[in-house]
């Protein structure tokens, strides 16, 4: 069995309750980063009512996981996105695209009827491959 590493970045909010931002296993291979949402390192929610401003919120907090674990966001393999409206599709797609320009992670986009948080629009989990 594989020993797991929490990897814990210091520009992520720390957690309300028991949640590890994400967990690498031995020797490091695969990262499963948790369900972000588009907190900043104080834990406040950016960019309440604007999928865009969440989007990049997000993939700036994924970074900083990935980069945590010693990987870059080209690590990233797949990605799962719970939105509660697909009013900005489009915008989401486009911030996505800042960040994953070349070959993009596989992805599945769900919407949800909410969140933990009513300010949070969007939320992303990811598995990387370092």
């Amino acid at each position: 069995m594989s020993a797991k590493v929490g990897i814990e970045p210091k520009t992520l909010p720390k957690p309300f309750g028991v949640w590890t931002p994400a967990i690498a296993c031995e020797p490091g291979q695969m990262l499963f980063i948790s369900g972000l949402t588009a907190r900043d390192p104080d834990g406040t929610v950016v960019g309440e009512g604007d999928y865009r401003a969440q989007t990049r919120q997000i993939c700036e907090n994924l970074k900083a996981t990935v980069e945590a674990a010693g990987g870059t966001l080209d690590n990233i393999m797949s990605v799962t996105v719970f939105v509660v409206g697909l009013d900005d599709f489009k915008g989401i797609h486009e911030v996505r695209r800042e960040y994953f320009p070349d070959t993009p992670p596989a992805s599945t986009l769900v919407q949800v009827v909410s969140l933990v948080d009513p300010k949070c629009l969007i939320e992303i989990n990811a598995i990387a491959v370092l």
